[in-house]
């Protein structure tokens, strides 16, 4: 299996991003391919030892496409930059998927631009885990798209269940749709069509309505949403974590010496909470509802977060989950299917 990966997307590349992946190529069993800025990345990866000898090569790119350049636009100019370049190997077959920490939205465009949709989907759709006492919860969409009508919905409902059944090992996963309330008739209008849209979806487990707090508690192992408010949520609930892990710490500094002593007995403890709270350890969020592999990472991550994002790409590939979901739509939109392929 190989793996692109866009060496120059991300807030700390192409450091945090090449460190990231010679990790990945020691853990994983899978060729990486550093795309971007050759001079650049060879600089970085003098500093590995015996990095030679690891499955890693460089596919040269010119161009990067900044955070703050507009997606589409960015996209079809920029034909050698390196998230274009990555995803073109995901659909020439030189490579099995692709990874980038870079802008979320160029991601997103090439992908579609590049990849094209699978058959029967109107949007793809982010699918992002968040941590729970029983394990993840899927959230889609996380960041795709900030409008969407309640057919995607419905779409991200059944490709989520999908993911979640086949990488997570979930066995008929609990779909919910994010709501204020679990009663039919609670949520704005696209709320209420999506409702009456997911009652009549024979392929998943739709359970209703999940409130906001049915996300942590892990109540739903899906929950569905448009891009807006699911990025909002991702967002709030990263913030939360954090703060709560500095409140903690500093409830500790300031607590004395019983504070202290007590915070040293419980320091495993601490530490497991810590790691099931840090996003590094997810790396990154599929793009579901593509014709390939494309996995986007948080534009702040690290080398362990990069690591974690090459692994999740592996897992998808290694799953089939592509070949799941064209099968279920196939099945559950025949139509749609029929009239994508003419």
């Amino acid at each position: 299996m190989r793996i692109a990966v866009d060496a120059m997307g991300g807030d700390y590349a192409p450091e945090q991003i090449v460190f990231g992946a010679v990790r990945a190529a020691r853990q994983h069993s899978c060729e990486i391919v550093l795309v971007g800025e050759e001079k650049r990345i060879r600089e970085v990866l003098a500093r590995e030892p015996d990095w030679e000898k690891l499955p890693i090569s460089i596919r040269q790119a010119s161009e990067v496409i900044g955070m703050g350049e507009h997606p589409a636009d960015a996209v079809r100019t920029k034909k050698d930059s390196s998230i274009v370049v990555a995803t073109r190997m995901v659909k020439d077959g030189e490579c099995d998927a692709v990874v980038s920490a870079g802008s979320t939205g160029a991601a997103v465009t090439a992908a579609q631009l590049i990849l094209k949709r699978i058959h029967g989907v109107g949007r793809p759709t982010i699918a992002t885990p968040m941590p729970t006492p029983k394990g993840v919860t899927l959230l889609l969409d996380s960041g795709a798209n900030v409008d969407s009508k309640p057919e995607h919905l419905v779409q991200s409902g059944m490709m989520g269940a999908l993911y979640a059944e086949h990488v997570y090992g979930k066995k008929s996963p609990k779909v919910g749709l994010l709501n204020i309330g679990e009663e039919e008739t609670k949520g704005n209008e696209q709320a209420k069509a999506t409702y009456q849209l997911l009652k009549n979806v024979t392929g998943i487990n739709f359970i209703g309505n999940a409130e906001g707090r049915d996300v942590p508690k892990g109540n739903v192992d899906v929950v569905i949403c448009d891009g807006f408010v699911g990025n909002v949520v991702l967002k709030f609930a990263e913030g939360l974590a954090k703060t709560i892990l500095k409140l903690i710490k500093e409830a500790i500094k300031d607590g004395g010496i019983l504070a202290k002593l007590g915070a040293f007995l419980l320091m495993p403890t601490l530490k497991k909470l810590a790691k099931r709270l840090d996003v590094s350890e997810y790396g990154g969020a599929p793009l579901l509802g593509v014709n390939g592999c494309c996995i986007i990472s948080h534009g702040s991550s690290n080398a362990k977060a990069i690591c974690s994002a090459i692994g999740v790409a592996n897992e998808y590939v290694r799953s089939d989950v592509l070949g799941h979901i064209r099968d279920a739509l196939a099945k559950e939109m025949p139509a749609a299917h029929e009239e994508e392929n003419r």
